[in-house]
């Protein structure tokens, strides 16, 4: 039987957590792929004001859900394999955390670990405007090898739907792991 590819996709308190939903969505749909979720509790409390969800709601999307404080998690482990991880929306607390190498709970260690390994890290940071200490942080995270993608709508695809604007969003970050979705989003191919 073939080992599934793993992608940790963990969502904070900043507001976008259905960037982090609809990641969790996609996954669901690939069946080579197997979905490692976590949330913080700023995290439930937005996704409860933006979505109307609950955390168990989100967690029957996940092929694996994990508890915030649950250090002894596999994904707490370099030995256990993964292809990566996002962090979708990712607050500024925990933008600071992975930056700094604290790893207070699950979310920031198993950042720590992809980034230790030498694996793919997304960080979808969601704030605006950015202070000079935000902007250091995201340096000092892109330096260590992780990808700051903030969630930028396109408009060049010329829709006014949210859920495209989404889409697109998510289907370029999930292409950085090789998760190559047909119709999530039309890539740009000139004018």
């Amino acid at each position: 039987m073939m080992q599934k590819k793993r992608l940790i996709i963990a969502i904070t308190g900043a507001t976008g957590a259905v960037y982090g939903v609809r990641m969790l969505q996609v996954l669901r749909e690939q069946g080579e792929w197997e979905a490692h979720f976590l949330i913080s509790d700023a995290g439930v409390v937005s996704l409860k004001h933006e979505m109307g969800m609950k955390r168990s709601e989100l967690s029957e999307l996940a092929d694996v859900s994990h508890g915030i404080d649950e250090i002894g998690a596999s994904i707490a482990s370099g030995g256990f394999k993964t292809e990566g991880m996002v962090i979708a929306p990712c607050s500024m607390k925990t933008l600071a955390a992975v930056a700094h190498g604290f790893g207070d709970n699950l979310i920031s260690r198993a950042a720590d670990v992809v980034l230790k390994e030498r694996r793919r890290l997304v960080l979808m940071p969601r704030e605006t405007p950015l202070n000079l200490i935000h902007i250091r942080n995201m340096a000092t995270v892109a330096e260590a090898g992780g990808v700051i993608f903030p969630p930028m709508p396109a408009f060049y695809n010329k829709t006014d739907a949210l859920s495209a604007m989404v889409d697109e969003t998510v289907g370029r970050v999930l292409e950085l792991f090789g998760v190559n979705v047909e119709g999530l989003y039309k890539p740009w191919e000139g004018m």
